[in-house]
């Protein structure tokens, strides 16, 4: 069913919100407050309804309520003084005025050329998981568990997910991967079971290359048969998780495989990241190069700016060439043209957050560090920025809890070196110099560390008293950036606790830098 109200058209399969046939920007939360509000026009909704649709029930502020509704009325071109569509109820709820029509969805997704001929950004189609020996009344929990899925990868501005309307016809049917994307025009296809086995309940799922029939990559999860809220969270983050290293690296090697002449403006993206996390200078050029040709053939990729304030930051960062200080004024344009473009993508979000980090404004940082996570809640390297933020103004409980969660919802991520070393800078800060030196070993031996991890490495061994380990660290750092000092480090890393930078400095003068 579609709903229709003066110029908008609000569709619930498609999970959209249109203005004279053009899709209009709005939250997630703000979609299902207004498909809720329209569904129940005839009455009034109250808050306690609203908190219990969009946010499941959680304890939620009056404010938070307000600004939801204050973005639904914005979309909708209306206000609180005119209230055309949306009538506050004073102290009570709201109530959708404005007429609605209703008319069938008769939109299908038309078959789409074969992966090879395909362009544009990847698409996937998240299939109902299949229930086995599961009592009628739970068998439910197998098509929640992949609505909740859905839900998820819709944040991700990246990668366009099919409907549940569309993908949920193939309920019931052993999935054939090859005709699934040739019906419904993906790339992907994710699919899998939840099962009873004895006094636990389990699931599988597998993401499939629709191309080659493939899979890239599968997990099982296993939890006890009554924990069913904790096998949807599982499930949600860790499909999240996965799909965020795994597409664009298969989106990667698929580009590579064309010709690169002839790249369209995302696989020239996917090939960009591929280069922008291996950390080295010379890949940050070519990954530089690559998302300038994104936006050189489409101006408007908000992700192609956040590409490029990322690397514009690893200049900064990592002092690679030029001035530090103009880069890291190129990293904040190109996150502000960004969200100029798409304000709800939480990978241009996580890019402002990191421009203000080099600027030393934490708040800031941890403003826009934020946003990023409430856009995207399973987005793991925007809990490691976060925690990374607090590690620096010596928040060290935040600082933890990010790290953990990142390193829960990506425990392969490019960034984790950098997840690692900031748990070991917490604990240096927090005079738990073994731990800390614990961390630092296994963040700069992690893959793409930089010198400046085996630098944490070397003050936390030194600090522990483990000379020997400290002074294998210099001679990596000695191999990887012969002039790495103490300037160096702190200024990748200005914490503003006194006594443990003069403990630090102190580390490092001990071994030479």
């Amino acid at each position: 069913m579609v709903y229709r109200f003066g110029a908008h058209r609000l569709d619930p399969d498609r999970f959209e919100l249109s203005r004279n046939g053009q899709p209009v920007p709005a939250e997630p939360q703000v979609l299902q407050l207004l498909l809720h509000l329209v569904r129940h026009r005839d009455r009034m909704v109250s808050k306690d309804e609203i908190a219990e649709v969009v946010w499941s029930d959680r304890a939620v502020s009056d404010a938070s309520i307000s600004s939801r509704v204050r973005l639904a009325r914005k979309a909708l071109g209306d206000d609180g003084g005119r209230q055309e569509t949306i009538r506050t109820v004073h102290g009570m709820g709201f109530r959708f005025i404005a007429p609605v029509t209703e008319e069938a969805n008769t939109t299908m997704a038309a078959p789409q050329p074969p992966r090879e001929e395909a362009h544009g950004r990847p698409s996937i189609a998240v299939l109902p998981l299949q229930a086995l020996g599961l009592a009628a009344e739970r068998a439910v929990l197998a098509e929640a568990v992949s609505h909740d899925v859905i839900q998820a990868l819709s944040r991700l501005r990246w990668l366009a997910v099919i409907a549940r309307g569309s993908s949920f016809r193939f309920r019931g049917v052993a999935p054939d991967v090859a005709g699934v994307g040739a019906v419904l025009g993906v790339r992907y296809v994710l699919c899998g079971l939840i099962e009873v086995l004895g006094a636990r309940l389990s699931a599988t799922v597998e993401l499939a290359d629709c191309a080659g029939g493939n899979i890239l990559w599968a997990d099982r999860l296993t939890v006890a048969a009554d924990a069913v809220e904790e096998l949807r969270a599982l499930i949600v983050a860790r499909v999240v998780g996965a799909l965020e290293a795994y597409i664009p690296l298969n989106e990667a090697m698929a580009a590579q495989l064309g010709s690169t002449e002839h790249l369209d403006s995302w696989a020239s993206y996917h090939l960009g990241l591929q280069h922008m996390y291996r950390f080295t200078a010379v890949d940050n050029v070519r990954a530089t190069g690559y998302f300038e040709q994104a936006i050189a053939l489409d101006p408007r990729f908000a992700r192609a700016h956040g590409g490029l304030s990322f690397t514009r930051f690893q200049d900064a960062f990592l002092r690679y060439a030029g001035d530090p200080r103009e880069a890291a004024l190129e990293a904040r344009r190109h996150a502000e043209r960004g969200l100029a473009l798409d304000p709800l993508d939480p990978f241009v979000c996580f890019n402002m957050g990191r421009a203000f980090w080099l600027a030393d404004q934490l708040d800031a940082a941890a403003g826009w560090l934020d946003r990023a996570t409430e856009l995207n809640p399973n987005y793991a390297q925007g809990y490691y920025s976060r925690a990374f933020t607090a590690m620096l103004a010596g928040d060290h409980a935040i600082s933890a809890d990010g790290v953990s969660a990142a390193l829960r919802l990506s425990p392969l991520d490019p960034l984790r070196y950098g997840m690692l070393g900031t748990r070991s800078l917490t604990l240096t800060q927090a005079g738990r110099y073994t731990e800390a030196a614990d961390w630092g070993n296994r963040a700069a031996a992690s893959p793409s560390a930089h010198f400046l991890i085996s630098m944490i490495a070397l003050v936390a061994n030194a600090l522990a008293g483990q000379d020997g380990q400290a002074r294998r660290w210099l001679e990596d750092i000695g191999a990887r950036r012969p002039d790495a000092s103490a300037q160096h480090f702190f200024a990748a890393f200005p914490i503003h606790d006194l006594v443990a930078r003069k403990q630090i400095l102190s580390a490092l003068a001990q071994f030479g830098l």
